[in-house]
Order: C-alpha cells, then structure tokens, then sequence
C-alpha cells in the first residue's frame, strides 16, 4: 500500500518571524454577549441595562452614571463572560463564537481583525489571544478551533496544514509527521490563550514578584490593563526563548498587537516603549487600535522598529 505523504511547504523557511496578539470581543469578532451593568438616570434613578463590549469599553470609567448590579457585584455584571460552573451546562463563550461566525457568514461586517487571524492561522504562525474574560484557556483553544473550522475554506485549512508541516521540518527537524489533528494539536499548543480574569491567570500573576508589587498599588479601573500587559509579557517571553532554543534568533522578529479599548491600546503602547522594546530590543512590536470600525485595519499608534507588518 502506497502511503499518502502530506505536502510540506518548505517555502516556510524564506519567512520572517511575525506573531501576533489579539484581543478577542469586537477585534476578532463582534461578540452578542452582553455586561450586565445598572444606570443612573436623569432622575436618580438606577435601572439594569446590558452593554455591549464596545459599548462598556466606552463608558467603564462613567462611575457617575454606570455601576455594576447592587447584588453581586463585577462578578454579576460578568457572569456571562466566564465558564459555566457545572459541565453539563452551555458555555455562553461557545455559543456566541457559533452566532458571531455565523454573522460573518451571512455578510456582516467582520471585525477589524478577523482577517488578519484568518491570515495567522493560514500561515501558521504563533499567536496569542489576550482577552478581559474568564475562561479557561482550554474554552478559548476551543474557541480558536471553531474559527479554523467555520471562518477558513477547506483549501485555507488544507495550505495551513502545509505550513505547519513546513515549520515542524524546518525548525523541529520533523520528517514523520502525525494526521492533520495531531499536527493541528501541536500547533495550537505552542500558541497562548489567556483570560485576564480567570482564577488560574489571577493567580499566576499574583505570585509574578513584579506584578504582585504593582497589583499592590493598582487601581480597580487599572487592573485589567495591567493583567493585559502580564499576558503580552508572558507571549514575548515564549516567543523570545523557543526562537533560542530553535536558533531562530538570527533573524528578523516582529510581534503585533491588536485591542478595540483605548484605554488597553494606551497602556500597552506605553509599556512596550517603557519596558518591553528595551528588554527585547531586537523584536518589532507595533500595535493596532481598532476601535474604530470604519478602519478596516485600525490605526497604528505605536512602532519600536522598524518593520512594518502587512496585513495588520
């Protein structure tokens, strides 16, 4: 019997190293889930209304005129935004993946990056999603799997597929490759999925000697920029060492990031200039503000390097 040999694009090794971070709601895709928040009307009044992402982005700092529910607090405005407690109930997460999937299908305009992680995933390269929800970084590869499955064409997942073959040959030194789902699983493996308000990552950060001096000082308002800023730390510090390790490091690297938040966009473009783009001075970062949705790409606001990242 003739064995079927998976085609193997070695065209792989002529690329630079180009990775990037996203955040998920309203950047890769327009989320239906909502912030359950109480207002404050003209007349003093406070009525429950739900908000959607890009909409809190907006108002999260409106202490004035928006609270979180009087019972129950942040964990109550957000309780559609974490895995359900028990495992024979719907995850909410996956559900409005499904729906907002389905938006995009029926010719709705995709959020600014959507294609842009099309292209990630069809070229197979490493990425991290940096998120304000609390799930389990298994829920969000789950997530990712579901894009694979309904956002790229069968040719698109079959080039990936090629790539990735491409990359485990080149820098893994791979001849005996595994079925396409293992090759898949090893990819999606390498790459990073945090939610900045899941128990484990609160943890791990807790117990990070610099951030547990600056959670100390941080304001509630601050906190989820900061734990955003751990995230991307975290992702550049893979990326850095498994390039080491695979003697990538001679080439030319550049990390992109991606957020609809002003508010994540500003303290991410200053941590990068202030620390990261010192620490990792041969890396490019550029990050994209799309929080505007007539840019179909958003607005670059901030480059340490030179390297411009197409696509982006």
């Amino acid at each position: 019997m003739t064995r079927n040999i998976p085609f193997v694009n070695e065209e792989v090794e002529k690329r630079d190293f180009k990775y990037y971070i996203f955040d998920w709601d309203d950047n890769i895709l327009h989320m239906p889930t909502k912030i359950h928040m109480e207002h404050k009307r003209f007349d003093g009044v406070w009525e429950p209304v739900e908000l959607s992402t890009s909409t809190f982005a907006l108002v999260r700092a409106d202490v004035e005129h928006y609270r979180p529910p009087t019972e129950g607090g942040w964990e109550a405005a957000f309780r559609d935004f974490a895995d359900p407690k028990r495992d024979d109930e719907p995850n909410r997460f996956i559900e409005d993946t499904m729906d907002a999937l389905a938006e995009v299908s029926s010719g709705v305009k995709p959020s600014p990056s959507y294609n842009t992680f099309k292209k990630t995933l069809v070229e197979g390269r490493l990425f991290a999603i940096v998120t304000a929800r609390g799930h389990a970084p298994s829920t969000i590869e789950r997530a990712v799997r579901l894009f694979i499955e309904n956002a790229l064409s069968p040719l698109e997942r079959q080039i990936m597929m090629s790539n990735l073959r491409g990359y485990r040959r080149w820098l893994d030194k791979v001849e005996d490759f595994g079925t396409d789902e293992e090759e898949l699983d090893y990819y999606l493996g390498m790459c990073r999925y945090s939610a900045v308000t899941y128990g484990g990552f609160k943890e791990r950060m807790a117990n990070d000697p610099i951030y547990k001096e600056k959670l100390a000082v941080a304001t509630t308002a601050s906190r989820p920029e900061l734990a955003k800023e751990f995230a991307i730390r975290d992702f550049v510090e893979h990326v850095f060492h498994m390039l080491r390790r695979k003697g990538g490091l001679t080439r030319s690297v550049a990390i992109g990031f991606s957020d609809d938040d002003k508010g994540n966009v500003k303290s991410v473009s200053n941590y990068i200039r202030a620390e990261l783009s010192k620490r990792f001075d041969g890396i490019k970062f550029v990050v994209y503000d799309t929080s505007d949705r007539s840019l179909a790409k958003g607005r670059k606001v901030c480059v340490s390097g030179q390297m411009n990242l197409p696509g982006f």
